[in-house]
């Protein structure tokens, strides 16, 4: 009973120092970044504002809100930046408990995964926030004047960057669903025309409520997935053995 009881204080203090280590590096590099939060807000704002008509501009509805919000997006960039060392600290914890085959296969697949979540928010930023906010303000109607809340637009582009990031999974999950064995490729196939009525489905529900937007992350949800299948047709289901460590 002392063992499992040391050994579970044991893991607490390794959890704690894990939290407390992701924690610092996230303070030490939102305080480097603090400096130039309004800059980063205006470069997250910077496809909407090319679009506006001349003249136009964003507005801030409370009082608060000039300063907390910049500082929110220097909070989200400090995150991302750190996020490959928050992932290294969730791995050095829960490494220890993993069987030898699952240590091959976890790392390689968080290391996919942060790329294919920074390539779906980069996809967001440079391709579909031009043409969404192109086309939202093409069909402005006449007389109304395009004056966004920064606190609604950057609640916007969390959620664009979120539903991007998250579609961008698709391979990492059709890879791990056959790598684990739960799925052959042939019954992913099988399941392609259920996927694409999914993926416009997604689309309607995580976009804004115009065509362009939808179709702009229903398709690359498609393409992935077919990705995916194509990378899994390539490996084989991993062999579950009993060597831990």
């Amino acid at each position: 009973m002392t063992g499992a009881s040391d050994s579970f204080i044991a893991h607490l203090i390794e959890l704690r120092t894990r939290l407390l280590h992701s924690f610092v590096a996230l303070l030490l590099v939102f305080i480097c970044l603090f400096p130039w939060a309004s800059d980063l807000y205006t470069m997250l704002a910077q496809p909407l504002l090319s679009k506006l008509p001349k003249g136009g501009q964003m507005i801030a509805t409370d009082v608060t809100t000039p300063f907390f919000v910049p500082l929110k997006v220097a909070m989200m960039a400090a995150f991302l930046i750190t996020l490959p060392y928050i992932l290294y600290q969730i791995w050095r914890f829960v490494a220890p408990g993993l069987y030898a085959h699952e240590k091959r296969l976890v790392w390689p697949l968080i290391i996919a995964s942060t790329i294919l979540f920074f390539c779906g928010m980069a996809f967001a930023y440079f391709v579909v926030f031009p043409v969404v906010f192109g086309f939202i303000t093409a069909s402005t109607p006449q007389g109304v004047a395009v004056m966004t809340d920064i606190d609604k637009y950057l609640s916007f582009v969390l959620t664009m960057f979120m539903a991007f990031g998250i579609t961008f999974q698709v391979p990492v999950a059709v890879v791990l669903l056959v790598r684990m064995g739960f799925v052959s490729v042939g019954k992913l196939r099988e399941i392609r025309p259920y996927v694409v009525v999914g993926a416009f489905v997604a689309g309607a529900i995580f976009t804004p409520p115009d065509v362009v937007s939808q179709f702009m992350l229903a398709i690359p949800l498609w393409l992935l997935y077919e990705a995916g299948i194509v990378v899994a047709g390539w490996l084989k289901p991993v062999e579950k053995t009993a060597d831990a460590g």
